[in-house]
C-alpha cells in the first residue's frame, strides 16, 4: 500500500516538473537576446513588465521575459548564473509552492526570480528568514541584483531597519579585522554583502519593492500596527507575495509558539522564590509524576500531601487555591522537567530560551502563564514581573493572511501533509544540478551512552588523523560540550557551535569543509551558510598548494562525513543533518551513533534490545547495525512526528476562535483610525443603549414603572435633562413610546456637541474613546480568554469535547465584550469634556499616546491613565432639571407593603406640586 501511495505521489511531482519545464525552455530561448542587451537595456525591462502588468497580462504571461533578466542580471552582478533546475525552483515559488531543494542548490539565488516578478505589480514581496543575520546577509547579497534592476530593497531587524544602497559608506571595522597593506598603513574594509545598506524606517523598509525580514518582526509589525492610535503609524502596507526560506522551520517548528506582545502585571517574585525552594524538596516519582511528551507533571497523592503540609491549606486544589496549585506545578516543572544547557541558557542575569530546532538563542522570547519567572527563580536571576497579554497571534494565522503564500526548504517532504492541511501547500521535489554521491550508513546502536560516546570519540579521531573534515550533530548544548570534553581530553582540536556561540556561527560553518576540520554543532536547521569542501575560499586561508588543491584532496577522501550523535524526534530534523554534505555532486558520508539510552530509542523499546544484548552476552563498545532496529526508530519518529502535529493543530482550531474575534476587533479600530465618520457608529451606540435602559426600567410589568431610575441613568449617557420629556409625561407614555422620546434626544444633543466642541475636536475626540475603550476591554479579555482555555480541558471528563466548550464559551464572551465596549462607548462620548477649553482661534488638538516608546509599556500606561488621558467627567450638568432635588419615591409601606403602580404615581405627583409650590 507505501509503495503505491509513494508512486502516486511521486507521479504527482513528476507531473508538475513536466508542466514547468517548458517554461524553461522558453526561458533558456530568451538567454542568448538577453545576454546582448546593454545595462541600460536590461534595467529598462522592469518599466516594461510593469507597464505590460498594468495594460492587462498576468504575471504567468510575464514569467519567461522576467526569469531572463534575473538571470543575467545575476550573472553581471554577482557572478552567478540561475541552473536550469533553479529556474524550476523559482516557478514553483511564484505558483505558490514550497520547492524541496537539497542543501547546497542555492536556494537563495533561486527566490530572487519570484520576488522580481511579484514585485512587478508594486504590491511588494516579502522574503522571510530565520533569523536577522540571514535577513540581512540575503538582502544585501541578492539585492545587488534587484537593485540592479531598479527595484528597491529593505531589510527588518529586530532593532533596525535598513534600505539597501550599494554606495552607502562601510561602518569601520575593529582594528582587528582590518589588513595592513605593503606599507603598513590599514586597507580600506572589504566590502561584505550586509554592508550595502543605510538606515532607514521601518516604514520606508516596507514601502520598498522586496522586503526581507524574519518571521517574528513580520509577525510582531502586524500586531504593533493593530494597536496603534493613527494611521501614519502603521508601517506594514499589506500581505500580497511572500517566500518562506527553511519553512518547515518557520511554519512547523516555530509555530508551536503564538507571538504575544504583553506588558507587566503585578509584582510577585517573592512567591516565585518561595515556590523554587517548595519544588527543591519534591522528589520524581514519590511526589509526581512526569510525562515527558508534553512536559507537565501531575502530582501524586504523596505529593499532594507534602504541598498542603508546606503551604498550610488544607485542599490545593479548591477553587480558592488554584492559584497555589499553578505556582507549584510550574515550580516543579521548572525544576525537575527544564534542562539548563537544553531548554534554556542563562545570560548574566536572563533565562533566555534555546530554539530546540536549530540551537539557536532566541533572545526576546519568554515562557507565558508565569513558567519564565518559574526558571528564573530557579536560577536565583532576577525575577521579572508576569505580563497581561495586549495582543497575540500564531504565526499560522499570520502567514495564512498572505494572498500568495510559498516556501523553499531542504527537507519538507516528511511534513507535507500538514503543510497541505493547514496553509494549503502543495510540496515539490526540485531535481539536484548533479547527481548525489552521498553514501548513507546504517545507524550504530550501542548498549550504553557511556560507550556511544567514547565510539564517537573515537571515530572523530580516526577520521580527524585520515585529513576528512567531521561535522558532528547533537540535540542540545549541554551534549555539545560534553563531546567538546572528550575531544580536548583526545587533543583533537575542534570547534564547537551552539546557541552560546551564535556570533561565530558564520565563520565556523565557512571552516567546516577544511582538511581535518572537526565541528560539533547542535541541529543544523537553517544555517544559511554551505559547507564547501576545503573551506569557504571567500572566508578561510587556503593551504599553500592552493584551495583547488585542498579542494581536490577531501573529494578522494570521501568528503565532508556528517555523524549524528543521537535521533531528533523529527525525521525533517535529521535529513537536514544529513543534507550538510554532499552539494552540487560531492562526495559525503554521514551515520548516526545512537544507544539503547537515548530518549527516542527508549520509546520504541530500547529496554528489550539491552535485554537481548545481556543474554547474548554483547560486549558494550560494539555496536548493532541492524535494519530492522534503525527501521523501529524511524516508525517511532513517525509516531512523535504524528503527535507533535496533533499539538499544533490543536494550537490552530483554538487560535482560529480568537483569529475570528481578533478581525473583527481589528476591523473595527482600522474604522476608527483611517478617518472614517464615527457619528453613525456611536449614533447607534446611544440608541441601543438608550433602548436598554428605557426597556430595564420601565418596560415590563406595571410594577416596574421607574420614572425616576430612568432619569437616574440616563443621566449616565447624556450630560443634561435638557431636551427630555417631562416626567409626568413619561409617566403617561407607553414603553415604546418613552423608548422613541428618548432615542430622539440622541440627535439634539448630538448636534449641540458639535456646535460646542466643532466638528474637527469632537472628531479627534471621539476616536480617542473609542481607541482606548476598544484596547482596555479587548485586553481583558484575551486574559479571561486565556484563562478560559487553560481550564477547558477538564471538559474532558465530562465527556465533552473541549474545543466544542471553548468555541461556545468564546462566543458568549465576545458578545459580552461587544455589548460592553459599545456601552462604555455610549456613556462616555456625552460625558467628558476637555480638560483645558481652547480660545475660539486656537487650533486644538487631542494628543494621542505616542507609539515611538516600547509598545507593552506604552499600552500598560494608555490603559491605566485612560481617564485622565482622554478627559474630566463633565460634572457641571449632573442636577435635576429645575435645581430642585425629588425624594426618591419609596417601593413599600413602612409596615413591609409593596405599593402599586398607581399609589407610587400619586407619591411622585405630590412631590412634584409640592416641588413646584417651594420654587414659586
Amino acid at each position: 500500500m507505501f509503495k503505491i501511495f509513494h508512486k502516486l505521489v511521486g507521479d504527482s511531482n513528476e507531473r508538475a516538473l513536466n508542466e514547468i519545464r517548458p517554461i524553461v525552455d522558453e526561458i533558456n530561448e530568451l538567454e542568448p537576446e538577453f545576454e546582448n542587451f546593454s545595462d541600460e537595456q536590461l534595467k529598462g525591462v522592469t518599466a516594461d513588465l510593469r507597464s505590460r502588468y498594468q495594460a492587462g497580462e498576468t504575471l504567468d504571461d510575464l514569467l519567461p521575459v522576467a526569469f531572463a533578466a534575473v538571470r543575467e542580471a545575476s550573472r553581471r552582478t554577482i557572478g552567478m548564473r540561475h541552473f536550469d533546475v533553479q529556474l524550476i525552483g523559482g516557478i514553483v515559488l511564484h505558483q505558490g509552492k514550497i520547492a524541496e531543494m537539497r542543501t547546497g542548490e542555492g536556494k537563495t539565488l533561486v527566490s530572487t526570480l519570484p520576488a522580481y516578478l511579484n514585485a512587478i505589480t508594486g504590491d511588494g514581496a516579502h522574503i522571510i528568514t530565520v533569523n536577522d543575520y540571514l535577513a540581512k546577509r540575503d538582502a544585501g547579497w541578492m539585492g545587488a541584483v534587484h537593485h540592479f534592476l531598479g527595484l528597491t530593497i529593505g531589510c527588518l531587524q529586530n532593532n533596525s531597519s535598513w534600505v539597501f544602497n550599494p554606495d552607502a559608506p562601510v561602518v569601520s571595522q575593529d582594528d582587528s579585522t582590518g589588513n595592513d597593506d605593503e606599507n603598513g598603513d590599514m586597507a580600506p574594509p572589504v566590502r561584505l554583502p550586509e554592508d550595502n545598506f543605510q538606515t532607514g524606517t521601518k516604514r520606508e523598509a516596507y514601502e520598498c519593492d522586496i522586503t526581507y525580514g524574519t518571521n517574528n518582526e513580520f509577525g510582531f509589525d502586524y500586531l504593533r500596527d493593530n494597536m496603534v492610535e493613527n494611521a501614519e503609524r502603521r508601517v506594514q502596507r499589506g500581505r500580497a507575495y511572500a517566500i518562506v526560506d527553511e519553512v518547515d522551520n518557520i511554519l512547523i517548528d516555530e509555530a508551536r509558539t503564538p507571538l504575544i506582545i504583553s506588558g507587566p502585571a503585578r509584582e510577585q517574585s517573592q512567591e516565585y522564590r518561595r515556590f523554587a525552594q517548595l519544588a527543591k524538596k519534591l522528589s520524581p516519582d514519590l511526589h509526581f509524576e512526569i510525562e515527558d511528551k508534553r512536559k507537565t507533571i501531575v502530582l501524586t497523592e504523596e505529593g499532594i500531601a507534602a504541598v498542603e503540609k508546606e503551604l498550610k491549606v488544607e485542599n490545593l486544589y479548591a477553587p480558592e487555591n488554584d492559584v497555589l496549585s499553578h505556582f507549584t506545578e510550574n515550580a516543579i516543572r521548572a525544576q525537575h522537567v527544564y534542562a539548563k544547557d537544553r531548554e534554556y541558557v542563562v545570560d548574566g542575569k536572563d533565562v533566555v530560551l534555546v530554539d530546540e530546532f536549530t540551537g539557536r538563542l532566541m533572545t526576546g522570547r519568554r515562557f507565558s502563564d508565569g513558567m519564565h519567572q518559574a526558571l528564573e527563580a530557579k536560577e536565583g536571576v532576577t525575577v521579572q514581573r508576569e505580563s497581561n497579554t495586549y495582543a497575540t497571534i500564531t504565526l499560522q494565522n499570520y502567514f495564512r493572511m498572505y494572498v500568495k503564500l510559498a516556501g523553499m526548504t531542504g527537507t519538507a517532504t516528511t511534513e507535507a501533509e500538514e503543510l497541505d492541511k493547514i496553509y494549503k501547500l502543495e510540496v515539490v521535489e526540485i531535481p539536484t544540478n548533479r547527481d548525489t554521491q552521498r553514501i548513507d550508513r546504517r545507524d550504530y546502536i550501542y548498549m550504553t551512552e557511556e560507550a556511544k560516546w567514547e565510539a564517537i570519540a573515537e571515530r572523530i579521531t580516526e577520521l580527524h588523523h585520515d585529513g576528512r573534515p567531521v561535522l558532528v550533530g547533537t540535540t542540545s548544548i549541554d551534549k555539545s560540550e560534553l563531546l567538546g570534553d572528550l575531544l580536548k581530553k583526545k587533543r583533537i582540536p575542534h570547534n564547537v557551535l551552539n546557541a552560546k556561540q551564535h556570533e561565530r556561527e558564520a565563520n565556523v560553518v565557512a571552516e567546516a569543509g577544511k582538511a581535518g576540520a572537526v565541528t560539533v554543532a547542535t541541529n543544523m536547521a537553517g544555517r544559511g551558510t554551505d559547507i564547501i569542501l576545503g573551506g569557504n575560499p571567500d572566508v578561510t586561508v587556503a593551504s599553500e598548494a592552493g584551495w583547488q588543491a585542498d579542494h581536490d584532496t577531501i573529494i578522494q577522501k570521501g568528503g565532508l562525513f556528517v555523524l549524528g550523535t543521537e535521533r531528533h524526534e523529527s525525521r525533517r530534523i535529521d535529513n537536514q543533518l544529513r543534507g550538510r554534505c554532499g552539494r552540487q555532486g560531492d562526495p559525503g558520508e554521514t551515520q548516526f551513533f545512537l544507544s539503547t539510552e537515548d530518549d527516542i530509542v527508549r520509546r520504541f523499546g530500547g529496554d528489550r534490545i539491552r535485554g537481548a544484548m545481556n543474554l547474548f552476552r554483547w560486549e558494550a563498545n560494539i555496536p548493532i547495525e541492524n535494519k530492522m532496529v534503525s527501521k523501529s526508530v524511524e516508525t517511532a519518529q513517525t509516531k512523535v512526528e504524528a503527535q507533535n502535529f496533533e499539538i499544533r493543530k490543536y494550537l490552530v482550531d483554538y487560535d482560529d476562535v480568537v483569529n475570528t474575534q481578533r478581525d473583527i476587533i481589528y476591523q473595527l479600530r482600522d474604522t476608527v483610525i483611517d478617518g472614517e465618520d464615527l457619528r453613525p457608529t456611536i449614533t447607534e451606540y446611544l440608541e441601543e443603549e438608550v433602548r436598554l435602559i428605557v426597556l430595564e426600567r420601565i418596560a415590563g410589568e406595571n410594577e416596574n414603572y421607574d420614572v425616576d431610575g430612568l432619569y437616574r441613568e440616563l443621566l449616565t449617557v447624556f450630560p443634561t435633562t435638557e431636551g427630555f420629556p417631562a416626567k409626568d409625561d413619561v409617566w403617561e407614555m407607553r414603553p415604546e413610546e418613552a423608548e422613541q422620546a428618548f432615542v430622539d434626544v440622541v440627535e439634539t444633543i448630538y448636534d449641540k456637541r458639535t456646535l460646542e466642541f466643532g466638528g474637527d475636536l469632537l472628531n479627534k475626540l471621539e476616536r480617542t474613546i473609542m481607541l482606548r475603550t476598544i484596547d482596555e476591554h479587548w485586553v481583558e479579555h484575551l486574559t479571561s480568554m486565556d484563562n478560559m482555555r487553560q481550564g477547558i480541558g477538564l471538559e474532558a471528563a465530562g465527556q465533552r469535547d473541549p474545543l466544542v466548550a471553548y468555541k461556545r464559551n468564546a462566543f458568549q464572551m465576545f458578545t459580552a465584550l461587544d455589548v460592553t465596549i459599545k456601552s462604555t462607548i455610549a456613556r462616555t462620548i456625552f460625558r467628558v469634556a476637555l480638560s483645558q477649553q481652547p480660545p475660539p482661534t486656537q487650533k486644538v488638538e487631542v494628543n494621542a499616546t505616542k507609539v515611538d516608546a516600547d509598545v507593552s509599556t506604552q499600552r500598560a500606561n494608555a490603559i491605566a491613565n485612560q481617564k485622565s488621558v482622554m478627559a474630566s467627567v463633565n460634572s457641571g450638568h449632573g442636577g435635576q432639571a429645575g435645581g430642585t432635588s425629588l425624594a426618591q419615591v419609596p417601593t413599600h409601606t413602612p409596615d413591609g407593603r409593596k405599593l402599586t403602580r398607581s399609589e407610587r404615581r400619586k407619591i411622585e405627583r405630590a412631590q412634584r406640586k409640592q416641588a413646584k409650590q417651594s420654587g414659586e
